[in-house]
């Protein structure tokens, strides 16, 4: 790549991307964002509200219902099926709620085009076109989750409620143990529940209802069960947030709602509260997200891709924004999954729960803001603490509990684990004595699970992002460049490990990169680049001797901001067992930390200072900037 392109070019799309960044920033002073709409969560929200409706006769929800259906009838993809997003391929899991919505609605009359093709989508999708096909439903269903009945129980009895499964629809979906709920929590893990750690809701409001329209053969199993449903039912009361919003999630609030609605249970205090969040959660077209925000996870990724333009953020602002970091610390034991103090969630909303993704952001953040004082630092040696006790035996990290090793989304994540050592290296000079020597020891045990979890390509994969064209929907670029750049950051800090580990890594993710130069999720010629995807990648490898690969990314990546294609997003997060989503400002935020660290890696790109700044004119321009001034405009 020619110097002229890289000075002149590299700094203005930096310029451009971060001023874009800057301006998401809301008055309050941090980042919201913007959640993809979902078909899924607009399907679930429907049923929960047709479910009400029927329970209780009220038509309050009508006008809401009228909404969801009218949006799902638009963004129907052309095959006849829906994805989870309007980027999305069509799936079964979709495709079979939004074609119960219609009949929970009784609306088939209305929309028999729509609910027509539905049909035969799934007919195709289950290979079977003759009577009593839902049976082959039920199984292609459960067969896409394997024995994680997290999200396959609650579709079946969703279809089922909505009157899609026939006269023997119950004797289709498994009984969930409700029961086991009324067990301390620290008992969860050893019982290996068959529900991942963060849908307990689920587990009880679904449990109770197949326990009350199908109750097992077994009469002390149903006596038990008899016996504990109240147990049950309060334990759900308690672990509901104020808004009434499990997780902020729409589809868990709607399966516990339309559940509770069967049960004939609508006055009851849970379905009342997460009635409400459901119809505040209501956008102004009709749909539904997967979730309210993810505040704090997008505003810690923006404080830590923008630390590589130092003195970019006035004083105040960082000031502001610390004091609503340290402010979104939980300081007592989570009530939902009673985790321990010290963690935060993805956002400062009622229903987020503590994770191990979103606490070692805001310990990076912290950090990036500048002096750590006294409260940052005992912030910091708490949030240090609380991860320390979520490791797991094999040395990784896992979202929200130790030891739910059993189904996919509790085990160890190399993404997870990755982004802690991160944090836990950053911090090590502040800590001395035995403190200091058990997160070194933490940090090493990290590491060999990392190289335990190389692939034999040299990848890594994550737990919590995917690709939708790729194989089994993994994402091999996004887990080997996360870890990529933390093997760095920790071999640059002291820590010692099999070099080849780094070396394959960073070879492998040179080796993902498309023939256009940018990245996709894996290899092979049908993945389309994707911002994201490239601007991960670029973050990595930024700096090391893979320089044809940065220079091709590099100008795949300013071309697109100079077209204004870099706004473009793509499915790449999975929610709640691999459901799909994009957020607004992925695209942003991957751009601009990947270009900060493109400018600050390399002096080839902008012959940037020693101290690591960047003064091109269009950052220059924007030093100390401040949402509550909004700042200087960018020349014409």
């Amino acid at each position: 790549m020619k110097a002229a392109f890289t000075r002149e070019r590299v700094s203005a799309a930096l310029g451009v991307s971060t001023r874009q960044l800057l301006e998401e920033m809301g008055g309050d002073g941090f980042w919201v964002g913007e959640l993809s709409s979902s078909a899924l969560s607009t399907a679930t929200a429907v049923i929960a509200f047709a479910q009400l409706a029927t329970a209780d006769g009220s038509a309050q929800d009508e006008p809401r219902i009228e909404a969801g259906l009218n949006w799902l009838a638009a963004h129907q993809n052309a095959d006849g099926g829906w994805g989870d997003t309007n980027k999305s391929h069509s799936n079964i899991s979709t495709t079979a709620l939004v074609w119960a919505a219609f009949g929970a609605a009784k609306q088939d009359a209305v929309y028999p085009e729509v609910v027509g093709q539905s049909r035969q989508w799934l007919q195709k999708a289950c290979g079977v076109d003759s009577a009593g096909w839902e049976k082959y439903l039920a199984e292609s269903i459960r067969r896409r989750y394997g024995k994680d009945r997290t999200f396959s129980v609650p579709i079946l009895t969703a279809c089922i409620l909505s009157g899609r499964m026939g006269a023997n629809g119950w004797s289709e979906v498994p009984s969930l143990p409700f029961e086991l709920a009324a067990f301390p929590h620290g008992f969860y893990g050893f019982l290996q529940l068959p529900v991942v750690s963060y849908a307990l809701p689920a587990l009880i409001a679904i449990g109770r209802a197949i326990h009350r329209h199908a109750p097992t053969k077994n009469p002390l199993l149903r006596f038990l069960r008899n016996r504990l449903e109240k147990v049950a039912s309060r334990k759900l009361e308690k672990i509901q947030p104020e808004n009434g919003g499990f997780l902020e999630a729409t589809p868990l609030t709607s399966f516990v709602l339309m559940n509770l609605a069967a049960l004939g249970e609508t006055n009851s205090k849970t379905a009342q509260r997460a009635a409400s969040f459901l119809r505040v959660s209501m956008r102004p077209d009709g749909s539904w997200p997967i979730d309210t925000n993810l505040s704090t996870w997008v505003t810690t990724w923006a404080i830590n891709g923008l630390h590589r333009q130092s003195n970019l953020l006035s004083y105040e602002v960082r000031s502001v924004l610390k004091e609503w970091l340290l402010g979104q610390q939980y300081l007592c034991r989570h009530p939902y999954t009673n985790a321990a103090p010290g963690g935060w969630a993805w956002t400062d909303l009622a229903g987020g729960v503590p994770d191990a993704d979103d606490t070692p952001g805001a310990l990076l953040a912290l950090l990036a803001l500048g002096t750590i004082d006294s409260r940052a630092r005992r912030a910091g040696q708490l949030g240090t603490r609380w991860l320390l006790g979520l490791q797991n035996r094999d040395g990784g990290i896992p979202t929200f509990c130790r030891g739910w090793g059993t189904l996919p989304f509790d085990r160890s994540g190399a993404d997870l684990t990755a982004h802690t050592l991160r944090s836990w290296s950053a911090w090590l000079p502040e800590w001395q004595g035995a403190f200091r020597t058990e997160v070194i020891k933490a940090i090493q045990r990290g590491l060999a699970f990392l190289q335990k979890q190389q692939r034999p390509d040299g990848t890594w994969v994550p737990l919590w992002f995917g690709n939708q064209d790729a194989p089994a929907e993994e994402n091999p670029t996004w887990g080997t460049a996360r870890v990529v750049l933390a093997l760095r950051e920790l071999r640059d800090r002291g820590f010692e490990f099999a070099p080849e580990v780094l070396q394959r890594g960073k070879a492998a993710l040179a080796g993902l990169q498309q023939a256009d130069g940018g990245w996709s999720g894996g290899s092979g010629q049908h993945l389309e680049s994707t911002v994201e995807e490239t601007g991960v990648a670029l973050e990595a490898l930024a700096g090391t001797s893979y320089t044809s690969a940065v220079d091709k990314g590099v100008r795949w990546m300013v071309e697109r901001v100079e077209n204004g294609r870099w706004l473009e997003c793509a499915p790449v997060g999975f929610y709640f067992a691999k459901l799909w989503y994009y957020e607004r400002l992925y695209p942003q935020l991957t751009t601009v930390a990947a270009l900060g660290a493109v400018l600050q890696g390399s002096v080839e790109f902008g012959d940037v200072p020693e101290d690591g700044s960047l003064e091109s004119e269009p950052l220059a321009e924007m030093k100390a900037w401040s949402p509550f001034s909004r700042g200087p405009k960018q020349k014409d």
